[in-house]
């Protein structure tokens, strides 16, 4: 099985930015599909955004046009940008990366947004 390991997570003031990273430990092609989801504190665990192999990109309402997710397979790496941060988006960010077949879907451990007011 792979890894998947999250960064770029900390804390911003209301109206900033922060770049999210998700790298595999092998070629992120080999992926029908990658996410971002979120769990903020006292919530169920909810999609932010969804991207494919030929770069079909998903957002959850609550984040679109704040939030790109992207893909960088030389770096086996998804990324999600994140700007105009709101106390809301306070969660932790967990990468997951879903097979072409039946396969189990892979998680990163998450990595911690906290946006202050």
């Amino acid at each position: 099985q792979v890894q998947l390991v999250e960064s770029g997570g900390g804390l911003v003031q209301a109206g900033g930015s922060l770049r999210l990273s998700c790298t595999a430990s092998m070629d992120i092609n080999i992926w029908y599909m990658m996410t971002w989801h979120r769990q903020a504190p006292g919530k169920e665990r909810e999609l932010v955004a969804r991207i494919d192999i030929v770069d079909t990109r998903y957002y959850a309402g609550s984040v679109e046009g704040r939030f790109t997710i992207s893909r960088d397979p030389a770096k086996n790496t998804v990324y999600l940008q994140m700007n105009s941060l709101k106390p809301e988006d306070t969660a932790v960010y967990y990468c997951n990366a879903v097979p072409f077949g039946n396969g189990v879907d892979i998680w990163g451990k998450g990595t911690l947004v906290t946006v202050s007011s």
